[in-house]
């Protein structure tokens, strides 16, 4: 039980470190990503922080299995190098006993990326979408004063001031059909955002409608356009169930939902791998662990990718017993045979 526990902490004071690199890394790469959509959009801190909060399963899903392999390679390896290895070999704790150790590790480490990728990110991704396209549809972020040729959908829209959402000396002009075209002037106007839904709510002002032989005015005291930009294409999420069930057919979700699962039981799989390259006596042999645990990384990456798009979800039980195959055979012939 001692040996045990202290493999374990072995393990987590070398994951944690290589994992908080790796995440903090992608998380910058991720608030670059955000950082860019605001050349269309405006996005004060709080919502940054909220877009940031809904990348964070995919930042999780993308650092987490790399750095859980990885960080047990290293651990082996680094006990290896110190010869602790071989006094545990010598008192009757083989690879087979270190394997059982970390075995329940990495089978946990699988469940909780098949939970973050199949079920939290496209949650998180809808919500994210969501979001982005509620900002956009505000519009009030290419709405500036004195500019002209600016648009609120089909409308072409002038401003002389702007505090915020209120609009001062607004004039909207829109052509309708043939000859005839449609001119509006508020003395003010306020722009709504309703779950999405925009709308401009003008005040005190005349709309003119100019056709062929006449023009008809209406003078109002308040008046409400509605947005006629396009509507999101974005299906409602409900559940993990209905959200990949809709999906079936679509050979690229199909696909990313494939990947998603191989990425997912790498940890898992590749723990004869683990043993395998972590396990070596530093007399006879260098440590090149790493390099190894680095080239078995992108290589499981390459194969998984291509596959996944030609074969489907097919190609999660291909991989997975070819994996599993390769990964015992590397161990058998360079570990198991000698220790």
């Amino acid at each position: 039980m001692k040996l045990k526990q202290y493999l374990l902490s072995q393990f987590s004071s070398t994951f944690f470190p290589i994992f908080l690199v790796l995440f903090f890394i992608t998380s910058i790469i991720f608030l670059v990503r955000i950082a860019s959509m605001t050349s269309v959009i405006t996005i004060d801190l709080f919502e940054l922080i909220t877009l940031y909060t809904y990348n964070l399963p995919s930042i999780l899903f993308y650092t987490m299995p790399i750095s859980f392999f990885v960080s047990m390679v290293i651990t082996l390896a680094k006990l290896s190098s110190e010869y602790e290895l071989i006094v545990i070999t010598s008192f009757g704790l083989n690879p087979t006993n270190i394997l059982k150790i970390f075995l329940p590790v990495s089978l946990v480490m699988s469940l909780s990326l098949l939970i973050i990728s199949i079920g939290l990110i496209p949650k998180t991704k809808y919500l994210s979408s969501e979001m982005i396209n509620q900002k956009t549809k505000e519009a009030n972020f290419n709405i500036k004063a004195s500019e002209f040729g600016q648009k609120f959908g089909d409308w072409l829209i002038y401003i002389s001031k702007k505090d915020d959402k209120l609009y001062e000396e607004v004039k909207l002009f829109k052509t309708e059909k043939k000859d005839v075209d449609q001119f509006i002037i508020a003395q003010n106007a306020r722009l709504k955002n309703d779950s999405g839904n925009l709308s401009f709510v003008l005040n005190d002002g005349k709309t003119f409608y100019f056709e062929k032989d006449k023009i008809n005015q209406i003078d109002y005291k308040v008046m409400h356009i509605n947005d006629t930009l396009s509507d999101s294409d974005l299906l409602p999420f409900t559940t993990m169930f209905e959200y990949w069930n809709s999906r079936i057919d679509s050979e690229s979700d199909i696909a990313r939902l494939s990947f998603y699962v191989l990425t997912s039981i790498f940890p898992f799989i590749s723990i004869y791998l683990v043993v395998a390259f972590g396990y070596f006596n530093p007399r006879y042999e260098k440590n090149r662990s790493v390099v190894y645990a680095i080239i078995s990384v992108v290589v499981y990456y390459l194969i998984s990718d291509p596959l996944t798009k030609a074969m489907g979800f097919g190609a999660v039980g291909v991989m997975a017993v070819f994996w599993m195959i390769l990964s015992y055979y590397i161990y058998k012939s360079n570990v198991q045979k000698v220790y």
